[in-house]
């Protein structure tokens, strides 16, 4: 069974009523929704995704509470039709988690893996038609550095993006992360070509501009005294969070429940090294 980031610690936040009405706004394997729904009793928990093949795991992956599950496929975008699908005005409480899903990393038709071979693909929404390949393939070399830059945080970028440029065309997965490696070579832990193909994900899917948007909608979609909590993975992403939380704190419409971001603990690190760089982030609404 696929465990979650930070579960005990999101169900904390979250609060859960058993009468309530929930939101997963990144269902992925179903996680966080299964344990939403296994503490419900008239309550429903609204299981929302990009990923089409993430949603056919969920719902097998939370099978035994499917009368207290709605699924629904869309961006942060559509989160307004999700709630209003099952005819629901408002939640009692939200969590979203930014991540990655392992089985995304690691399934080699769907391109984020850098240690296996497959297509130059990384979109989480199939049906989208811009691909990695499309980008590192057609994109100017000025293009794909300050992208690898600005998201990937990453130093090398214009070395980098010459690279890339220069072997164009580029065919798979792992001859887009030899190209990087042989332009930057090792000098850590990380994999060289770890920061460029998170850059091209977050590209590819929009995921800052989807970010601002569910920071957007999340507060009108939740009721008062509902919860919102949001775990990210990237300091982007914390960034984001944490000033949006803060805003809506002095403007009197929410209260901060984390004055510091929560953290995995050493045992959860340990047991999922994955975890380890999540934060978590939760607002009470007024």
């Amino acid at each position: 069974m696929h465990q979650p980031v930070l579960s005990a610690e999101t169900m904390e936040y979250l609060a859960i009523r058993p009468e309530g009405i929930y939101l997963d706004c990144t269902t992925g394997l179903g996680g966080h929704t299964r344990e939403i729904a296994r503490r419900l009793s008239t309550g429903l928990v609204i299981a929302n995704d990009r990923d089409t093949e993430s949603l056919e795991f969920a719902r097998a992956n939370t099978m035994e509470f499917v009368q207290r599950i709605r699924f629904h496929h869309g961006t942060f975008s559509d989160l307004g039709d999700a709630v209003r699908e099952p005819g629901i005005d408002k939640v009692n409480g939200m969590v979203a988690d930014l991540g990655v899903s392992r089985y995304q990393l690691t399934e080699p038709h769907r391109g984020f893996s850098i240690l296996t071979d497959g297509p130059l693909d990384m979109r989480m929404d199939q049906s989208q038609r811009i691909t990695a390949g499309d980008l590192v393939n057609s994109a100017a070399e000025k293009a794909i550095a300050d992208l690898i830059y600005q998201l990937g945080e990453e130093r090398r970028a214009r070395k980098i993006a010459r690279a890339i440029v220069r072997a164009r065309r580029i065919r798979s997965t792992l001859h887009l992360a030899g190209v990087v490696e042989r332009a930057a070579p090792r000098t850590g832990r990380l994999h060289p070509a770890t920061r460029t193909f998170m850059a091209l994900r977050m590209a590819v899917n929009d995921e800052q501009g989807e970010l601002d948007r569910l920071l957007e909608l999340a507060p009108g979609l939740t009721a008062a005294g509902g919860r919102i909590v949001i775990i990210s993975f990237m300091s982007l992403e914390d960034r984001k969070v944490k000033e949006k939380f803060r805003n809506l704190g002095r403007e009197g419409r929410a209260e901060v429940l984390t004055k510091h971001p929560v953290t995995p603990s050493e045992k959860e690190i340990y047991d999922n090294p994955a975890s380890r760089s999540a934060k978590l982030r939760a607002v009470v609404m007024m």
